[in-house]
């Protein structure tokens, strides 16, 4: 604990008549002042004739002690009434605890207030759930329905501190750069990005509607036309999608783009940026960054947002069985798939654990899955009567398996063994204790195919978006051959930013959304404001959008980008605090012009 004058972290109270000083100030230097402390009562103890507080504000706890030889006896009755979450005013002066009653998990455990006198500034009924000592006992629709008592808890408030940190770091970096802030409209109109957009009827326009912004994409790009050069915005994005655990219907990015820029120049720019960020989150990042292809990030980790903090990688074991008479092997080779695996390393797992593999194998698609474990020369499993020494002599080699190695392998589709052993690699890290707690690793997943297939729709979609600059000439005969000028940043598996060079020539831009079957009529209903903003000298520009929910969620080392946002949706997109969302009135949907066909929910 300090119990010097550090550095201030929050401005001084002067003249306050609830409080001149924050509770996590009370430290050595101000032993034999008077200071008022305000916030809510943490825990009260009666002990020997006194009565002990630890009254909480955001900075801290601090311990009040009331005597009854220091206070009047109706403030020492109605200190003894006082309730957990009890809000209090109380004056006294800062003095040394006895040795023995020092804390020192407590960065003013040392010292203590003794209190002269106490406002009752508010009654607190009892808490749906204890937050003094919090077990996670509270499930999460309690938590979000009473989400301003969840937040007074320590690791919640710590949590949205450093997400206040890492924005304040973001502007700073990039105001140092000579970046304008600038923001975009909320209300705009309804543009193919991805997902489903959030539609908002125009009561002056029925029939039109708004759409909320899935991202800042196709204004950024505007603003650079405009001769902005550098901008960036913290930005409320919305899309109308599944939620995960890494996912919110309205989200936050830090929007960025640049004029006169090459991938090279984005991309170091970016990683100084966050060497910068990550630095206000005390983690230090090495740069520059691992740059991984993104087809080598799928045949190595079986993901485009792999997480390299581990081993366990994807290894195409398909040439060591080109003659191999083993069906289920050689079909799936003949066939134009593959055979990929994994060494697990030395382990020994019975039976049940290893049928349990298999489970998982197929819940992720795979058609079934071969364990083996290499012994001597050869293997032990299943699998190994139908393959000779040779083949199990050039497996072992090319996995690199050593006597005791847990060998894993799929047969099918590349894509699909890809994702299955991709999915139960990181799976197996987690479980078996794989990565190392508190690590962190980035990298670039680069060289991304511009355009790819939609069997469901039978037409070539966007890697990314629409407006991502190819990389040399698009042949209109193989769509599939064009790469793009696209970029991600990965941060332990999760996709925390994603850009690219922007397409800045007017006539390929009319190439690729006819490749994506949009004619040049739908084009310029859709899309005339940048087409035509594009004929009229668009500069060479590039940029990339970051979630700042996911980097929070990281930095503050949580799997859940709730505990970094202070009023987050439930994973079906509801918000138990308010009820939203929720039916509107009959008049409010006729001024819009709109009728309800679905009755409102039973519970609404």
């Amino acid at each position: 604990m300090s119990d010097g004058d550090s550095e201030r972290r929050f401005p001084a109270q002067r003249g306050n008549v609830y409080r001149d000083a924050w509770c996590g100030e009370i430290l050595a230097n101000r032993v034999g002042t008077t200071v008022r402390v305000a916030g809510w009562v943490h825990r009260r103890r009666d002990h020997g004739g006194l009565i002990f507080i630890d009254l909480r504000d955001r900075t801290g706890l601090v311990q009040l002690v009331f005597d009854p030889d220091e206070i009047t006896a109706e403030h020492f009755q109605a200190a003894h009434r006082l309730r957990a979450e009890d809000v209090v005013s109380a004056a006294g002066s800062i003095v040394d605890r006895d040795t023995e009653h020092v804390n020192p998990d407590l960065p003013t455990g040392a010292w203590e207030v003794r209190v002269s006198s106490f406002d009752l500034l508010g009654d607190a009924e009892t808490p749906p759930f204890e937050i003094e000592s919090w077990s996670g006992e509270a499930g999460e629709e309690s938590r979000l329905r009473y989400r301003y008592l969840d937040l007074r808890r320590e690791a919640m408030r710590e949590g949205l501190e450093l997400r206040s940190r890492l924005v304040s770091a973001m502007r700073e970096f990039l105001d140092g750069e000579g970046f304008l802030e600038i923001e975009t409209p909320v209300l705009t109109r309804s543009t193919p990005e991805g997902a489903r957009d959030f539609l908002v009827p125009a009561r002056t326009r029925h029939g039109s509607f708004y759409a909320l912004p899935q991202s800042p994409q196709l204004f950024k790009q505007l603003l650079m036309i405009s001769g902005f050069e550098r901008y960036y915005q913290i930005a409320r994005c919305f899309r109308d999608e599944d939620l995960r655990a890494d996912r919110q219907p309205d989200f936050t990015q830090l929007d960025i783009e640049m004029s006169f820029v090459e991938l090279e120049d984005v991309v170091d720019l970016n990683e100084r940026l966050m060497a910068h960020v990550l630095a206000a989150a005390g983690v230090e990042l090495p740069l520059p960054l691992p740059r991984i292809p993104h087809a080598e990030a799928l045949a190595r980790y079986g993901s485009d947002k792999p997480d390299i903090r581990f081993g366990l990688e994807l290894v195409d074991v398909s040439d060591a069985l080109a003659s191999t008479e083993f069906k289920v092997f050689s079909g799936t080779i003949e066939g134009g798939g593959a055979v990929k695996g994994i060494n697990a390393g030395k382990r020994e797992l019975p039976r049940s654990e290893l049928d349990g593999l298999i489970s998982e194998a197929q819940d992720l698609g795979a058609k079934g899955l071969v364990w083996a474990f290499r012994e001597g020369d050869g293997w032990r499993s299943p699998t190994a009567k139908f393959l000779s020494d040779d083949e199990l002599a050039r497996l072992n080699g090319m996995l690199g398996a050593e006597e005791g190695d847990l060998l894993l392998l799929v047969a099918d589709t590349i894509p699909l063994a890809n994702s299955v052993l991709g999915g139960l690699r990181t799976r197996l890290a987690e479980r078996w204790g794989l990565i190392e707690p508190g690590s962190h690793a980035l990298c670039w997943v680069v060289e991304w195919p511009l355009f790819e297939w939609n069997d469901a729709e039978g037409r070539w979609d966007p890697h990314h978006h629409p407006f991502t600059a190819p990389v040399g000439e698009i042949d209109p005969d193989d769509p599939s051959a064009a790469m793009t000028q696209a970029y991600d940043m990965v941060w332990n598996g999760w996709e925390i930013g994603g850009g690219s060079i922007r397409i800045s020539d007017v006539e390929v831009q009319r190439q690729v959304l006819d490749l994506l079957g949009i004619d040049a009529e739908e084009a310029q209903a859709r899309f005339g404001f940048l087409l035509d903003a594009l004929s009229y000298g668009a500069p060479p520009h590039g940029g990339i959008a970051y979630g700042v929910d996911r980097i929070a969620a990281l930095a503050h080392g949580t799997d859940s980008i709730r505990d970094v946002i202070a009023f987050p949706k439930t994973a079906s997109g509801s918000d138990p605090l308010t009820g939203a969302p929720a039916p509107v009135d009959a008049q409010q949907l006729r001024e819009l012009g709109i009728a309800a066909l679905a009755p409102p929910p039973a519970n609404s």
